[in-house]
């Protein structure tokens, strides 16, 4: 995994609400330097930025390298569609207790690389310890 080559992250059911995992996660994610681009149909804006309903509302000059997903497992096939429809995404990540196997294999075949069942937060961290 290089972090080092991904400017831009979709962050899908990112919470408004500090104690929620996804924010705590996209807020760290952020002040390590990465574009966070919210996506939740229930907040208009997130640690600053603008928050869109789904992946196919937001901009196609937003180019989005990481689609890292906070949904359930059930939840997360059409999210998957949205990202291989979209330009441009080189990533779908599931966090820690996501895994949809049937969505990971459409990424794949798209030619999107899958990490399923991980938190981005700690391999981010882990990752920068090994340099």
């Amino acid at each position: 995994m290089d972090f080092d080559a991904i400017k831009t992250i979709a962050v899908v059911g990112l919470s408004d609400k500090p104690e929620k995992p996804s924010f705590r996660v996209a807020k760290y994610l952020q002040e390590c330097g990465y574009r966070i681009v919210p996506v939740n149909p229930m907040v208009n804006e997130v640690l600053g930025e603008k928050s869109y309903p789904d992946l196919h509302s937001v901009p196609a000059e937003i180019e989005i390298d990481v689609v890292d997903i906070f949904r359930r497992p059930e939840d997360v096939l059409p999210i998957v569609e949205q990202a291989v429809a979209r330009q441009g995404v080189k990533i779908i990540w599931m966090q820690e207790g996501i895994v949809n196997e049937e969505a990971a294999e459409i990424a794949r075949s798209a030619g999107i690389e899958v990490i399923m069942d991980r938190c981005m937060l700690k391999e981010h961290q882990r990752c920068k310890l090994n340099y």
